[in-house]
């Protein structure tokens, strides 16, 4: 089984395509709608007495086990932000933490058991208290934002050695290792603890190092592009969905999922919120992940380019 640990959240959006006000949001959404295309979720987050509950229906119906979603009184967390037209950076505008400011994670027997971790964007002291609480997990893998890299770096650098993978964005990798060469960047983090590094680059792709070993795979290229928010977490949720479905995680495997994190993004940003994800089918996924494949591929030089 597959664990998430992170917000479930409300967000407003604008971006040059339109806008959208208190639709469905949060890393554990997006991450549990792609992971759970090619595996068993199970959800431990908070909202508050005010979220709408029936628009996680199309979870449960994919086999998501929300037990771990503790509904409290107060409000739920929000996010508003804006993109303009370089849509790999958002504007933050708002955030609410609201009934997420005093989240404490708390796994049962059944999540305690996970195979494989991932802890969302939540407080590095937060992610630790997960581990605590994780039995014998076959893979963990982590994200973080520009806020807990300054604001709780010591507690962040405490959480590297105990995770496997760390998957971040370009501006955090850069933020964290002090470097501004990307490739310097992921071997400098690696160098914290971490068995591999995952870097996001949204609409370039995604880069991958483990130890000597690097592999970087593009993004999938598409005509119109509505909404990017959530698409770091669906790659995470594509990610470590396909591993988890694998059952295996050597170099090969992680290969394989750095492509499949691609495929399951490209769906996300094609619509607002998860509007795109409720009815995105696995064979849909297998589909784009075979032009993915064609798209690709090329031969070796001709024997007479010496």
């Amino acid at each position: 089984m597959l664990l998430v640990v992170g917000s479930v959240a409300l967000d407003s959006v604008e971006t040059p395509f339109g806008a959208r006000e208190e639709v469905l949001g949060g890393s554990a959404t997006y991450f549990s709608a792609a992971a759970s295309l090619l595996t068993p979720v199970s959800v431990v987050g908070v909202v508050g007495e005010d979220f709408p509950l029936a628009q996680l229906e199309f979870l449960r119906a994919r086999g998501v086990s929300l037990e771990g979603l503790e509904r409290v009184r107060g409000k739920t967390f929000r996010w508003k932000g804006r993109y303009g037209f370089d849509l790999n950076t958002a504007q933050t505008l708002d955030t609410q933490l609201n009934v997420f400011a005093d989240f404490e994670p708390k796994l049962d027997e059944r999540a305690q058991k996970a195979d494989r971790v991932f802890l969302g964007n939540i407080d590095p002291v937060l992610q630790m208290r997960v581990l605590d609480q994780v039995q014998r997990p076959k893979l963990v893998c982590a994200d973080t934002m520009n806020f807990w890299i300054e604001g709780k770096r010591d507690a962040l650098l405490r959480l590297l050695p105990r995770i496997d993978v760390l998957l971040v964005n370009d501006a955090e990798a850069r933020q964290l290792a002090g470097e501004a060469n990307i490739v310097k960047a992921a071997a400098a983090i690696e160098q914290m603890g971490p068995r591999a590094v995952c870097i996001k680059r949204g609409e370039y792709g995604a880069f991958l190092i483990s130890g000597k070993e690097a592999f970087y795979a593009p993004a999938f290229p598409l005509a119109a592009v509505a909404d990017p928010t959530g698409a770091g977490d669906t790659f995470a949720g594509g990610f470590l969905g396909l591993l988890d479905r694998l059952g295996k995680d050597d170099l090969r495997d992680l290969r394989q999922a750095v492509v499949m994190g691609c495929t399951i993004a490209s769906f996300t940003v094609e619509a607002f919120s998860l509007d795109r994800l409720r009815d995105l089918t696995l064979a849909e996924v297998r589909a784009r992940y075979q032009r993915f494949r064609e798209l690709t591929e090329f031969e070796n030089l001709h024997a007479s380019i010496a």
